[in-house]
């Protein structure tokens, strides 16, 4: 009986639950007798009882509504979101703004519908009234609703003039609105609301400001208000904000202005300087070959990249663009008053000029490191003689490198190399190569090294490269799990720079990065490819040494960091998700 009663009652709520939203659908489907008040409560009831999470509920709500607004509300739907903007602020500041927003954006498609026409053009005075109404604080809504409410309803001058002082206008009248509508600008100005502030003086036409404004607009941050408001007072105006862009290097905002308002006969050299800031952005990242790309031939594009190139210490690089463009001459105009780096060029051939000016001194030298060999690895024969040689290594420094993808929503390119060091040796695997020449082999080796309880495996930032491992080489046991793990990144938490800074704090000099985004799958990897890649996993090694308390090669003095801790004995990795 006991079962059978409760049974009852759960029946009896379900049934009282479907009737309630029986009355709600039906309230939806039909609103030619529903008041806005009783709509908008039952649309809060609908949101406040809903299931899911507020994103998706606004959006199934806002989807309701839409269809809502099609279903005779009376006199017509434009009139009944005016009244129903009415009843929101009653809802409480919490769903205010949501509900706004939501009624407002559900009238965009009955716009082009000719039967609700008429209702539109009755609605504009109630629109109009509706905004007065806010700008006194008679209804609170916030700015950005009054700037919905405007372009929902094409408010124009007129229409707040006939809110104001009745149908019978005239010019009078209008003037007397236009000063009433400056008098709340000034209040937005006083309040620092310019976006609202600009909207109102565009649609309205209200003459009130100088430039200083458009100095208030760039230093506040409001760059398209700034630009709307300089497009409204004319062509001056405009020329100042490309002029004032240009004296704060804002350079891309210059450019489409240039190009929007057809002024580049008044600035001739914007475009160009946008296009140098491109590639000197390209160049910081290391993404030398989109920089080349975007420099589209152009000699003098090209010349600045050379000239890039040649501040970064990316030699190479400046070879490789001379002999391809034809640029020798212009690094041997550029002159020794210039720069240092920009005769290391012109010496490359030259035994008799010392490296280290190549190089610069900023960055650590694999020769500081006292480093006796690196060795490539591509060949079947040269895997198995390198993993008996990192067998006999206590501890191992491990990175790798792969092609970088700048398409947006691309995949990552497979892993190309992976280095591994000792303080003496570097090998560099070309797994793509070994991977398709023998895959078993490749696994079994590096199995004897990746699962390997006798070899401290350190890295920077490791999860990230054993991810992309395991997402570019799945089928192999070897990158699914790994004993003897050290992440170097983990013991140093605030230093800042990555590994390069990293370097710099414990070594004394940080690395040069400028080959980090080079193209790793062509063959065959340049030097200083080579050297690069050698370097990332070696420094590893030698600044493990120093924070054991082992400083080595006169670096600058250590820090004793606790790290047995940090070494993770064990690592389960899935093609999806890596843990530690």
């Amino acid at each position: 009986m006991g079962c059978s009663k409760t049974q009852t009652q759960e029946d009896s709520e379900f049934n009282q639950c479907n009737e309630e939203r029986s009355l709600c659908l039906h309230s939806f489907s039909d609103l030619s007798h529903v008041s806005a008040a009783t709509f908008m409560y039952l649309l809060k009831d609908c949101y406040l009882y809903g299931t899911d999470k507020a994103t998706p509920k606004f959006k199934i709500l806002q989807l309701q509504v839409k269809r809502a607004l099609n279903n005779d509300p009376q006199p017509g739907p434009f009139t009944y979101v005016v009244q129903c903007m009415y009843i929101v602020p009653l809802l409480g500041k919490t769903h205010a703004e949501g509900f706004s927003h939501m009624l407002i954006s559900s009238l965009r498609h009955l716009k082009s519908v000719e039967s609700v026409q008429k209702d539109f053009l009755d609605a504009k005075h109630l629109a109009a009234r509706l905004i007065l109404d806010i700008v006194a604080s008679i209804v609170p809504h916030e700015e950005r609703i009054l700037i919905k409410l405007l372009e929902a309803y094409d408010i124009e001058l007129r229409d707040m003039a006939d809110a104001l002082y009745g149908s019978e206008l005239g010019d009078e009248d209008l003037v007397k609105a236009k000063e009433h509508l400056k008098q709340y600008v000034q209040c937005l100005m006083e309040s620092e609301s310019y976006v609202t502030a600009v909207n109102l003086i565009t649609r309205f036409s209200i003459q009130c400001y100088d430039e200083s404004f458009l100095t208030k607009l760039i230093e506040n941050n409001h760059l398209e208000a700034a630009e709307k408001w300089a497009v409204f007072m004319g062509n001056e105006m405009i020329c100042l904000i490309i002029q004032t862009y240009l004296d704060i290097k804002m350079l891309k905002r210059a450019n489409e202005l240039v190009k929007q308002h057809d002024l580049t006969e008044k600035f001739p050299d914007v475009n160009y300087l946008y296009k140098e800031s491109v590639l000197k952005k390209l160049a910081e990242k290391g993404c030398w070959d989109i920089a080349e790309v975007r420099a589209k031939k152009e000699t003098k594009l090209m010349e600045y990249l050379v000239y890039l190139a040649m501040e970064a210490g990316y030699m190479e690089k400046v070879e490789e663009l001379c002999q391809r463009y034809s640029l020798e001459g212009y690094v041997n105009s550029l002159g020794k008053h210039k720069h240092q780096r920009y005769l290391s060029y012109i010496n490359i051939c030259s035994p008799a000029v010392p490296e280290e000016i190549c190089c610069g001194s900023d960055y650590l030298d694999l020769k500081e490191l006292i480093l006796e060999d690196i060795i490539w690895v591509d060949e079947i024969d040269g895997l198995l003689n390198s993993i008996s040689y990192i067998e006999a290594c206590k501890i191992i420094g491990v990175d790798c490198e792969w092609k970088p993808n700048f398409e947006k929503g691309s995949k990552p390119n497979k892993v190309s190399i992976i280095q591994i060091a000792s303080d003496k040796k570097a090998f560099i695997f070309d797994l793509i190569k070994l991977y398709e020449d023998d895959p078993k082999v490749l696994d079994s080796c590096f199995r004897r090294i990746m699962c390997s309880s006798n070899i401290l495996k350190l890295g920077y930032n490791l999860q990230c490269d054993l991810h992309q491992l395991s997402q570019s080489y799945g089928e192999l046991k070897c990158f699914q799990s790994y004993e003897m793990l050290l992440d170097i990144q983990k013991l140093f938490k605030g230093t800042t720079g990555g590994l390069s800074g990293l370097s710099k704090k414990i070594l004394g000099a940080g690395l040069n990065k400028t080959r980090r985004n080079s193209n790793w799958e062509q063959r065959p990897l340049t030097q200083n490819q080579k050297e690069y890649a050698a370097l990332d996993a070696v420094v590893l090694v030698h600044i493990f040494h120093h924070v054991k308390g082992q400083p080595q090669f006169g670096v600058t003095e250590g820090c004793k960091v606790e790290w047995k801790s940090h070494i993770v004995s064990r690592v389960k990795n899935s093609r999806s998700t890596l843990r530690f």
